[in-house]
């Protein structure tokens, strides 16, 4: 495709899950997952868009490198939010959300979020950057600072509120 290396996978239904044309997507923008992410294309259009607008003029401009692969901590999952029983069908039921921990140099080096965020300079301001740069495509921009189950990972999604608002 004109956005990486997917290919669809059949509908996934599972009990209150959905996700009516899902793709399993290896690579977006020459960014490679280090796992397959399950999400819909509707989900695949912002990360490209994130990746190419923010993501990688970051990384070049803080550490004169480009990012070629993201930790992929988590895409679909038929699960309620924080997997905490009762709770709202998280995005990740709807394929509409990605967990990343963390983001991989050209030279091999590794930025995690979990130790990064208050780490070095460097990592602390990309980190932060990429965060605040990632509530424009998503409607929900999670990571340090937002709970402690978001610690370790920025989750991005694109969850409609009736109100329009992003979170």
């Amino acid at each position: 495709s004109r956005l990486g290396v997917a290919e669809p996978v059949s509908r996934v239904k599972d009990g209150a899950c959905q996700v009516p044309s899902p793709w399993q997507i290896h690579e977006i923008a020459n960014v490679k997952f280090n796992q397959p992410a399950t999400m819909t294309c509707g989900m695949a259009s912002p990360l490209d868009t994130w990746i190419q607008d923010s993501v990688q003029p970051s990384a070049q401009r803080i550490f004169g490198e480009s990012i070629v692969g993201f930790e992929v901590a988590a895409s679909y999952a038929c699960r309620p939010r924080n997997n905490k029983r009762g709770a709202k069908m998280s995005e990740h039921g709807f394929g509409n959300a990605i967990d990343i921990s963390a983001f991989t140099l050209e030279s091999g080096r590794e930025v995690k979020v979990l130790q990064g965020w208050n780490g070095r300079g460097d990592e602390r301001k990309f980190l932060r950057q990429v965060r605040a740069d990632a509530c424009g495509p998503f409607m929900t921009v999670l990571g340090p600072g937002s709970d402690a189950n978001h610690r370790d990972h920025f989750h991005l999604d694109l969850q409609n509120r009736r109100s329009g608002s992003r979170y």
